[in-house]
């Protein structure tokens, strides 16, 4: 795999293999499997990640009696992923997309409480949004006479409204604001599933379907538009909501928030292969992140607070180091992975013309960014010693996955770009432009040092901006339009009384019998009208 990509990389050929299923009407219906560099190098980093996870898996699931069914499950979760990479066809993607929605709700509920249960409704409510709009998005695709991803070109009659839709539908994948409720909720899984999801699998597939798209045609402006606020303001909700958090991985999973909105930022500046460097270093670091996080884990008895931690950084070294070039690759500090991409996007944002308002909420984000993860090593590794520790030994399946890890989180950036030139961007701004990105990340990582110990949380932003009572508020709000939609089964031609009443009364005159149709199917039939329109 890693010579192929690396052939790919070299010559940057496209090889597209395509199977007829049928044609109707003229229109053939297509699987299309499409390898190219972008595809390749996707999968490599998949690939990587997913060995290292199952590598660290066979140790941190040892004692669970299911830990097979765990393996098979997280495996067929790899497979859908690999799908929805090398698809080139919509219906070969939605192989994919299914598969990533049904693998993740059965990893999601592994653990068998309220907590694993109700995160897993939460991330198939949210997720089943995206699927819809995917599902509409065919419609378009069968209308315009091709099904293919790589020929597709906004010059055909609904080309505007197929992109609009495809990327609606990965932004509720990838958990942007106002879809990013599921994200955080997600963290009920075992620690190796939210360093897979978080890192290279189920967020990154709505980033990768816009870069696909991005490829094909130049996105609209208003597309842009939409794509520079939601990135912005997730990172912001996203950096944030991590300042007020004690538990550790919802912090890291808050900080996956935070990037995916950095990497949507630059989708809507219309640099994509920028938003794709960005996604490899990211995938590399936030595996890294959690796999040390679930070391530190199992050597505290579980215990994810972390006002319980502190004296990491002398009872185990190594995880420690680890786990501190991975927070720092999240700032994108100098001479690590993230600095190769993040910093290049915040200098972009100063250099193009884009809304005022996009580039100071990046701002704020990352002040916020320096603050949360200066507050978390400070509590995890440099604080006074806290919760009990088993012991700060190491073994192979821990040492392995994240010293490999660690190699590309400090040199993934340097090896990647010197690799694709296309990924490094030319950028002339002016001195005092670059050092108020280093004075913004700079007061943050102050403001982060002399920070105490936050005891109570915001319900603000605990629950996002209140995205996450909306969630579970939504299927009760909507009971009782639910009611009104039911009597359309009723059909048109029966009586009132056979709707109202589970029996015929008799004494009642037709015109009681017969009030047909009243006012409650009138209003059915026109919100679906609506809905229709």
């Amino acid at each position: 795999m890693f010579l192929l990509g690396y052939l790919f990389l070299m010559e940057s050929s496209t090889q597209i293999l395509e199977f007829e299923m049928f044609s109707l009407s003229g229109v053939p219906f297509t699987f299309s499997f499409i390898f190219d560099k972008i595809s390749i190098s996707f999968s490599m980093v998949v690939t990587l990640i997913s060995g290292s996870v199952f590598f660290f898996a066979d140790k941190y699931m040892e004692e669970d009696p299911f830990a097979t069914r765990f393996i098979w499950i997280l495996l067929s979760f790899v497979i859908s992923m690999n799908f929805l990479i090398f698809s080139g066809s919509i219906f070969f993607l939605l192989l994919g997309w299914d598969g990533l929605g049904i693998t993740s709700f059965a990893l999601i509920i592994y653990y068998e409480s309220s907590e694993s249960q109700m995160a897993g409704f939460q991330t198939l409510m949210i997720n089943r949004i995206g699927d819809v709009l995917i599902v509409l998005s065919c419609f378009l695709w069968c209308c315009s006479g091709q099904f293919t991803l790589f020929s597709f070109s906004d010059s055909c009659y609904y080309g505007s409204g197929l992109v609009l839709l495809m990327c609606m539908a990965a932004l509720t994948k990838s958990a942007q604001f106002p879809f990013s409720s599921w994200l955080p909720a997600a963290m009920a899984a075992p620690t190796p599933v939210s360093a897979l999801v978080h890192s290279s699998t189920l967020v990154t597939a709505g980033i990768f379907i816009i870069i696909r798209m991005s490829h094909s045609t130049l996105l609209d402006p208003s597309v842009c538009s939409v794509l520079l606020f939601c990135g912005s303001v997730t990172c912001l909700l996203g950096g944030w909501a991590a300042t007020f958090e004690n538990d550790i991985k919802k912090v890291i999973a808050l900080s996956t928030l935070s990037q995916l909105g950095v990497m949507v930022f630059s989708l809507g500046m219309n640099f994509p292969a920028l938003g794709l460097f960005h996604l490899f270093t990211h995938a590399l670091f936030k595996a890294l992140l959690f796999l040390a996080a679930g070391h530190i884990l199992m050597v505290t008895f579980g215990s994810q607070d972390v006002r319980q931690m502190g004296g990491l950084g002398l009872s185990m070294p190594f995880t420690a180091l680890m786990f501190t070039v991975s927070s720092l690759c999240l700032v994108g500090a100098p001479f690590m992975s993230a600095f190769y991409s993040k910093h290049l996007i915040l200098e972009l944002m100063m250099s193009n013309p884009i809304n005022i308002v996009s580039v100071l909420i990046m701002m704020i984000a990352t002040f916020m960014t320096a603050k949360y993860v200066f507050r978390t090593l400070k509590g995890v590794i440099w604080g006074k010693s806290g919760a009990a520790l088993i012991s700060g030994c190491t073994d192979i399946y821990t040492f392995l996955p994240v010293c490999l890890l660690g190699l590309g989180a400090i040199c993934g950036g340097e090896f990647i770009s010197s690799l694709d030139v296309g990924t490094l961007e030319y950028v002339f701004i002016p001195s005092s432009s670059s050092t108020l990105i280093n004075l913004i990340t700079l007061s943050g990582i102050f403001f982060g040092l002399v920070a105490i110990r936050m005891e109570i949380k915001s319900s603000t932003l605990s629950t996002l901006f209140f995205l996450t009572p909306l969630v579970y508020g939504t299927p009760k709000a909507f009971s009782k339009l639910m009611n009104v939609v039911g009597v359309l089964d009723y059909g048109w031609l029966e009586p009132y009384f056979s709707i109202k009443k589970k029996f015929y009364m008799s004494g009642t005159t037709l015109s009681d019998q017969a009030i047909w149709p009243n006012s409650r199917l009138m209003v059915s039939i026109s919100m679906c009208l609506c809905f229709m329109i």
